[in-house]
């Protein structure tokens, strides 16, 4: 683990918080090795460390498959759900005081997971997703519960454009009397996306007002595409 926390230390964290504050979502290049990458998609075809399985296409999510880890969660992962947790923390708080919203969140993810419990939200949420030629996600947002937190992140464990082509990650904007506006990524092997899970604040001239915002994944031309999504907070079932 202190392998990843200094990875973690060594990103500019002054220019993260300015991206997510003006954009609402930022790409953190080689936070996960190719080794941690492989060994998380071996996982996923042969571990037995997942509590559920959810076919996309059953539930008309879209088109692939993904499964929820179960606790005790792997070490890497928990302790990037910890790490950036407490870095960006303060940036939802600020959110909330902007939106004017009678919210406050706690500044370590063992309180975070705390509070869940305590609305009976007790269920882990990190999961991996694997989408195959064709496969899509709907757009979505990932909330659980009364109890979630504002943003979350999501790791690529494939290389674009080698291991597959298309299933670039999606990012829509409904700003308010307005058309909606679609922010399309392409993070790479072992790269970082923190976004916003729901809304974000944006400056007017009357002060700020929120902007809701979906995610998803544009449909695969060709390959298999994994990813890791670790969501803060916990959910119900």
């Amino acid at each position: 683990m202190t392998n990843i926390e200094t990875r973690l230390e060594t990103k500019d964290w002054q220019a993260i918080t300015k991206e997510l504050h003006d954009k609402g979502f930022v790409i953190i290049k080689d936070v996960l090795s190719i080794q941690e990458c492989d060994e998380l998609i071996t996982g996923y075809n042969a571990g037995d460390t997942y509590r559920k399985t959810i076919s996309m296409e059953r539930y008309r999510f879209g088109l692939g498959e993904y499964k929820y880890f179960q606790y005790p969660l792997p070490a890497l992962i928990n302790g990037l759900r910890e790490m950036v947790y407490a870095k960006i923390a303060p940036i939802a708080n600020e959110w909330m005081k902007e939106l004017k919203l009678n919210r406050e969140f706690p500044a370590t993810h063992r309180e975070m997971k705390k509070l869940c419990g305590e609305h009976g939200q007790e269920k882990p949420t990190v999961l991996i997703l694997k989408y195959a030629e064709g496969g899509f996600n709907t757009l979505h947002q990932d909330l659980y519960g009364e109890v979630y937190f504002p943003m979350q992140m999501v790791f690529l464990l494939d290389q674009i454009n080698q291991d597959y082509t298309g299933g670039e990650f999606v990012i829509t904007e409904q700003i308010p009397r307005a058309q909606s506006k679609a922010n399309v990524l392409t993070p790479d092997l072992g790269d970082m996306v923190i976004f916003t899970t729901n809304f974000r604040p944006v400056k007017g001239s009357s002060g700020y007002y929120r902007v809701n915002m979906k995610h998803g994944v544009s449909p695969l031309h060709s390959g298999k595409r994994h990813s890791l999504g670790i969501i803060f907070h916990d959910g119900l079932n």
